[in-house]
């Protein structure tokens, strides 16, 4: 059993990593934002919550709990494109800032443990066509991709010039049950308000890299088996692209199943600010560790659906 802390527990993916690893046998601690009464974080594989900043006296305190931790997944920080170009001073706190918080205490409390830092294909930008390698050049798009390629920095100044144990995973698109935000939202939101029509902005051909939440959070316990000072980067995507317009038919889909009737799906054409036309992964290295994915769009797009129902039947 390995004592683990994740930063960002209480978000969306930080959820389903701590579950995971407490599933797979481990003693889990997180810190982060947010109101968690006890019973909910056990559930969820949380033995130890901090409500608070990611900074030392708090990371002290769930250390003194936990103990050094073996291994900490850092998902703390922004988690939208549109809201780092409205807000993006509060993101460049909450990803830049936390980093360097927690790459500094490590160094001093925690030097042999290793690091999963969790950044997002937005570091990439615009102008890519078909899957990106790793080695791909960075072109950030957005103050959101802009903020994560200082995050790698950061850990990438740390791991090379200290020692410290990290691995750098770029997420690519993430989604599934809990997710209360982005696309699947909006298009399931506008379904419940008006099952008649959908509008999106864009052409709609735009291409996303579609990873479920629960295979990324098998894929990034894998990924914390390749921390090291050389600080590999490791793509966590599935290799396909899928238009937004077939996810949005695919939603439209599941909602009318049985009814017969289908929604109209219509695009403004203008794109939103800060978003690449494509973005697919090219995942080498997660693919030599054996990484497989199990949970395919037809049975993701399904699950969300009625994922969805049921929490705004519970709301």
């Amino acid at each position: 059993m390995a004592n683990i802390l994740v930063t960002g527990a209480h978000g969306f993916i930080g959820r389903h990593v701590a579950q995971h690893l407490a599933a797979s046998g481990h003693r889990v601690a997180g810190l982060g934002h947010g109101i968690w009464p006890q019973a909910d974080a056990t559930r969820w594989g949380v033995s130890s919550w901090i409500n608070g900043d990611v900074v030392p006296g708090n990371l002290d305190l769930l250390s003194r709990e936990l103990g050094t931790p073996d291994v900490v997944y850092h998902l703390a920080g922004g988690s939208s494109v549109g809201a780092a170009v409205q807000n993006p001073r509060e993101d460049f706190f909450r990803t830049v800032v936390s980093t360097a918080e927690l790459l500094d205490w490590m160094r001093r409390a925690a030097p042999a443990s290793a690091l999963v830092a969790v950044s997002s294909a937005a570091v990439y930008g615009a102008g890519h066509e078909g899957p990106i390698p790793e080695t791909a050049q960075l072109r950030p798009f957005s103050p959101y991709g802009y903020h994560k390629h200082l995050m790698e920095e950061l850990c990438r100044s740390y791991a090379s010039g200290f020692g410290l144990r990290i691995a750098v995973a770029r997420l690519f698109s993430v989604y599934g049950p809990g997710l209360r935000k982005q696309l699947m939202w909006d298009i399931c939101s506008q379904l419940a308000a008006d099952p008649a029509g959908i509008r999106l902005g864009g052409a709609g051909t735009e291409l996303r890299d579609w990873t479920h939440v629960v295979d990324v959070a098998r894929a990034l316990q894998q990924v914390a088996s390749l921390a090291g000072s050389a600080m590999p980067v490791i793509n966590v995507g599935t290799q396909v692209g899928t238009p937004v317009a077939e996810i949005a038919r695919r939603l439209a889909s599941a909602w009318c199943a049985g009814d017969g009737a289908q929604p109209r799906i219509s695009f403004s054409g203008a794109s939103r600010p800060g978003d690449p036309f494509s973005l697919v992964a090219l995942a080498g290295p997660l693919s030599d560790l054996g990484f497989s994915w199990q949970h395919g769009l037809e049975q993701g797009v399904q699950q969300y659906v009625e994922w969805f129902r049921s929490s705004q039947a519970v709301g």
